[in-house]
């Protein structure tokens, strides 16, 4: 199966590396979402791909042919801008086909492949409309059109829902993952929002601030096996626990990490790496919806702190409580909110016993 190979592209900015010997292997035919802070180089590798933007080494390959050198106007392989980058003086119908326009395609051919995604994306009635006669998820509409009319093999997508609300961005997701089902072409996504990636991506990467690939996987793999506290931390919420880890049962694969403050957590992992080692630092992250709160003493005794709510956030589906634990350290926990009235109601101030499950925490190194 043709790939989009990026092998070892580093980037420097007044001597300042932006990108680090990014390697990156994304499959043909699949949402592959690069997730990472604001400046970390998102963009710029996207340029890269693109052709907008050189590099200072490392190559890309599409279906196993080097297009580094290759013109942007000559990769197969379109964008689409955070600000749409729609023509005001051109209407839908001619915004979307001016790319073919450009290759010289006939007025036949350009009036059926237009029509065509003009009902694919429920424009019809919009066709003669400007740009600023549009709503933003329209515009979008239209520039992911105008992106696929020439039937790139990739689509790059940088941050294309930036500009609209919340609301409508939720149902632009679902539209772009069922366009990518049915188009079948490569989209590579740019965000750094969390929601975005884990709601669209088949495979995601996630960049630090550095430029450098912290990890790859699913999202699925992403959230619940972090490899870094970066990760953990930027995908989604987290707690972590800084300890020396005290004792190692090769049998069980279990982990005791003494906190201090704290005392020993123990947690339980798949795999013994080098750095697992008696008397090696190390963090556990935990996150908020795996714990367990409860007023009451539990019979758990694994893994079972006590501590005061400090904050609690309603948020409809689920609640978030803030709570301060004897030794001042401040953890979050999430709980579903499942009944319309709960039989045990938790209150600020209140004394709460919390718990989870050794299989639940995930062992980082840093």
């Amino acid at each position: 199966m043709a790939e989009l190979k990026i092998q070892q592209i580093s980037k420097h900015i007044n001597g300042h590396p932006l990108l680090t010997k990014i390697d990156l292997a994304i499959p043909q035919g699949k949402f592959f979402a690069l997730l990472g802070p604001s400046g970390c180089g998102k963009t710029t590798l996207l340029r890269i791909i693109a052709g907008l933007d050189t590099m200072d080494e490392g190559k890309i390959l599409l279906e196993g042919k080097d297009v580094s050198q290759v013109p942007p106007y000559q990769r197969p392989i379109n964008v689409v801008f955070q600000n749409y980058a729609l023509f005001p003086h051109l209407n839908v119908f001619e915004n979307i086909a001016y790319p073919l326009r450009i290759q010289k395609k006939s007025q036949q051919k350009i009036t059926e492949k237009v029509s065509h995604l003009l009902a694919s994306f429920h424009l019809e009635s919009e066709t003669y409309k400007h740009p600023h006669q549009l709503s933003g998820g329209q515009q979008q509409r239209v520039a992911i059109a105008r992106a696929i009319v020439g039937e790139p093999k990739v689509l790059l997508l940088d941050e294309p829902l930036a500009a609209l609300d919340f609301k409508l961005r939720e149902k632009m997701l679902l539209e772009l993952i069922e366009l990518q089902d049915r188009l079948k072409t490569t989209f590579v996504y740019v965000t750094h929002d969390q929601f975005e990636a884990l709601t669209v991506a088949d495979t995601m990467a996630i960049m630090n601030k550095h430029g450098k690939i912290e990890q790859i996987g699913s999202p699925n793999e992403i959230y619940e096996f972090p490899q870094t506290t970066f990760v953990a931390n930027f995908v989604g919420n987290t707690n972590l626990f800084e300890g020396t880890i005290t004792d190692l049962c090769s049998e069980t694969q279990d982990i005791h990490l003494t906190v201090p403050g704290i005392g020993p957590l123990i947690c339980h992992i798949t795999k013994i790496h080098p750095w697992v080692q008696l008397g090696a630092k190390a963090h556990i992250s935990i996150r908020p919806e795996k714990i367990c709160i409860t007023k009451s003493k539990p019979d758990h005794d694994t893994n079972l702190l006590q501590g005061t709510v400090h904050a609690i956030v309603y948020h409809g589906r689920s609640t978030q409580y803030n709570i301060q634990l004897s030794g001042g350290k401040k953890i979050q926990v999430f709980e579903q909110n499942e009944d319309h009235i709960s039989t045990c109601r938790i209150d600020y101030d209140d004394k709460v016993f919390l718990y989870w499950n050794k299989n639940n925490g995930v062992l980082l190194c840093k």
